[in-house]
């Protein structure tokens, strides 16, 4: 009876072990949607590499590779971390694929959406597609919302065949690398990037004008749009849209970085430098990109004597739930620049509270560029990041040269 029970101990355990064998992540390209509320699939890709005898993966949206490491299996259970905006996947596989929930923690919430995944699956949004009734490739004017809520952007699209890439440019920023597809006379836009899921969808009248526009934003959120050709539209000069109080010329904070210690722009390390205030938070994409530019841009100019300093936002006063995230955004970018936590939330009259020389904030990222002197000199609203194309590369070449003229003041 023993020797029976070894036996039969030892084929579970080898049973086990085939199981969890046949359950690792499968390499190569996978399709995942999330449901919405209204029952609309949010789709993406990616793609799972071996490396090292390890499981990684990339979110896949238009020419970004967002990486994802942090990927632990047991059992039967798949928990992927993502490294950024404090979200994870809680999943189990089923059959060859995975099914189970993404989850955001919001400060003093957590909300979820319902996740599937299937190996093997290139595709977005169709398998096959209709030929596409017309190419919508070039610059829109969009307009999100009705009434009183409306929002004018900047819609600039790329279409190949039936694949369709692009973004929309808005004050704030910009709804980063969109991908999707155009099937018949319909257009199809999504993309993830691990805090933010959009999808986008509206009919093409004709060649110039796109209606019934549906925008779809995590769970539940919901808005509509309607564009029209336009390849002059533009937004305001972002320059022009956030400013200071009348008779201030300068700015003045005292916060604590991520180890506790206090830190002013009246410290001795700020003086006499050009300084980069970022407003931003770890929650938003837009500041992660603005973020991933800073750090090439502080390896550029600090040498020339410009500093840098991050004043975060997060969605909880709790300096010890701040910490984590923003270490994380650290860790992410290699960030070689102080990064303070404020203690204030993105909330509306968050930001004017905790700097109330400021006469407006319109949103994240804020960029405030500050002469040596100590006076402001330009605030710069919202970040096109690389998403963006050409808008990116004017920023950068026009941000340059604003920091190359306030080097050269005496």
């Amino acid at each position: 009876m023993h020797y029976k029970k070894i036996l039969f101990t030892g084929f579970l355990a080898l049973l086990a072990t085939v199981s969890q064998a046949q359950s690792k992540l499968k390499t190569g390209i996978w399709r995942g949607a999330l449901k919405t509320s209204s029952g609309n699939e949010l789709p993406f890709n990616f793609e799972v590499k071996d490396i090292a005898g390890n499981r990684q993966l990339s979110v896949i949206n238009g020419t970004e590779r967002f990486k994802v490491t942090d990927i632990r299996q047991k059992a039967d259970s798949l928990f992927i971390r993502m490294p950024l905006f404090n979200s994870e996947f809680k999943l189990k596989y089923e059959g060859s694929g995975l099914k189970g929930k993404w989850i955001k923690h919001l400060g003093n919430k957590d909300a979820s959406m319902d996740f599937t995944a299937a190996p093997g699956q290139a595709w977005r949004f169709f398998s096959s597609v209709t030929k596409p009734a017309f190419n919508v490739t070039g610059r829109w004017s969009a307009i999100f919302g009705q009434g009183d809520h409306k929002d004018t952007t900047v819609g600039e699209f790329k279409q190949i065949g039936a694949k369709l890439t692009g973004t929309f440019l808005t004050t704030t920023g910009d709804y980063r690398y969109l991908e999707g597809t155009v099937n018949g006379d319909k257009i199809y836009l999504s993309t993830f990037d691990g805090g933010h899921a959009f999808l986008f969808t509206a009919n093409i009248a004709d060649a110039n004008t796109l209606i019934n526009g549906k925008y779809y934003s995590g769970y539940s959120s919901m808005d509509q749009w309607t564009a029209v050709r336009n390849g002059k539209a533009k937004l305001p000069d972002a320059y022009s849209l956030t400013y200071l109080k009348p008779g201030y010329k300068k700015i003045d904070f005292t916060f604590p970085d991520i180890n506790g210690m206090k830190m002013s722009l009246s410290d001795a390390r700020f003086k006499n430098k050009v300084v980069i205030v970022q407003i931003l938070g770890s929650w938003c994409p837009n500041c992660m990109d603005e973020t991933s530019y800073m750090v090439n841009y502080y390896k550029k100019y600090h040498p020339h004597g410009v500093e840098i300093i991050g004043l975060a936002y997060e969605r909880t006063t709790d300096f010890a739930k701040s910490k984590p995230a923003l270490q994380q955004l650290k860790t992410r970018f290699n960030i070689n620049y102080p990064l303070l936590i404020t203690g204030y939330t993105p909330a509306k009259g968050d930001p004017l509270k905790s700097l109330p020389m400021l006469a407006d904030f319109k949103g994240f990222p804020t960029t405030i560029i500050i002469d040596k002197k100590g006076d402001v000199r330009k605030i710069h609203t919202g970040f096109s990041g690389p998403g963006t194309g050409r808008y990116y590369t004017e920023f950068a070449n026009e941000f340059e040269k604003l920091t190359n003229d306030l080097l050269a003041e005496k």
